[in-house]
């Protein structure tokens, strides 16, 4: 079974039109992931038979009159990291709280993954890691400037900060598979920050093209699917995912008194209501008893 990722800024007049085309198409080829459609264009990762995968890439060529083929980034995989097709019509692909940014325009240099290591040993360049903290603390970069957030929409502040200091340092950034750069690289240029660089392909694909020692990563990288992170070869990591607030969960937190399985974790312990601690530990059941029946619980998380 394969994975493939993918991603399309462009101006898209009728995204609900684009969205339940692009359903069908998929449930047509028993294709399952996620698929996030905008008026600022697509953004998807989705597992089926490869065949498969490249008649839905050839689907969206064709329904968005892409001048070049939506080549995507393609991974094998066991078993599929998905258990069910979502394709949503939001305000963003990537919610930053900017839909009126267009990466499309913006001049950032796509960084390959041979060159990036140099920007890494340069320290007139600041390297900045756009992913969320619960990220970065699964595994980075060394060196990497880590903004402190909790999600996307809060990278703005951050940035309007380092934007209060010199803007004529030269700026490097990048996130799991370059799509929030695109975004945080239009910003940066708004902000007056005039070279911008992003890694191009994102973590996964430096992780797929560096070896040995040449590949500068530290830890795991998480990845928004069940395999919750992958190791440098790109394999299965050692993180599981809270089943309550969804943040990766290393062996120490496993081993917390606070952790219960399918129920909470030491970082949402203090935050789950009675109410919904009853729904986790119901969920825990029929997950249980699903398994006991040889099937796959697939109800909601």
């Amino acid at each position: 079974m394969n994975v493939v990722s993918f991603y399309q800024f462009l101006d898209l007049a009728e995204p609900k039109v684009f969205a339940a085309g692009l359903r069908a198409e998929c449930e047509r080829r028993s294709v399952l992931g996620t698929i996030l459609v905008a008026g600022e264009g697509v953004n998807g990762t989705i597992a089926g038979a490869a065949a498969d995968l490249r008649g839905v890439l050839a689907w969206v060529g064709r329904a968005l009159v892409l001048d070049t083929p939506l080549a995507g980034r393609w991974t094998e995989v066991s078993a599929a990291p998905f258990r069910r097709l979502r394709v949503r019509v939001k305000r963003e692909i990537v919610a930053l709280g900017r839909p009126d940014l267009r990466p499309q325009q913006c001049s950032s240099r796509h960084v390959p993954p041979a060159e990036w290591n140099a920007l890494l040993d340069d320290p007139a360049v600041v390297v900045i890691d756009t992913r969320n903290h619960y990220e970065v603390e699964v595994g980075s970069f060394p060196g990497a400037l880590d903004p402190g957030t909790d999600n996307f929409r809060q990278f703005p502040d951050f940035a309007r900060k380092l934007a209060g200091g010199s803007r004529d340092r030269r700026v490097a950034m990048f996130c799991t598979g370059g799509i929030r750069c695109e975004k945080a690289a239009a910003l940066m240029h708004e902000l007056g920050f005039e070279e911008v660089c992003q890694l191009e392909g994102g973590i996964l694909r430096y992780l797929e093209e560096m070896a040995g020692k040449d590949n500068r990563w530290q830890g795991e990288c998480f990845v928004f699917d069940t395999r919750v992170a992958v190791d440098r070869d790109l394999a299965e990591g050692e993180y599981v995912q809270c089943h309550a607030c969804r943040r990766p969960l290393s062996s120490a937190d496993l081993a917390s008194p606070d952790y219960a399985e399918g129920i909470s974790c030491p970082h949402c312990i203090g935050t789950l209501t009675p109410e919904r601690a009853a729904r986790l530990e119901e969920r825990r059941k029929q997950v249980a008893l699903a398994a006991e029946r040889g099937e796959k619980h697939i109800g909601p998380k």
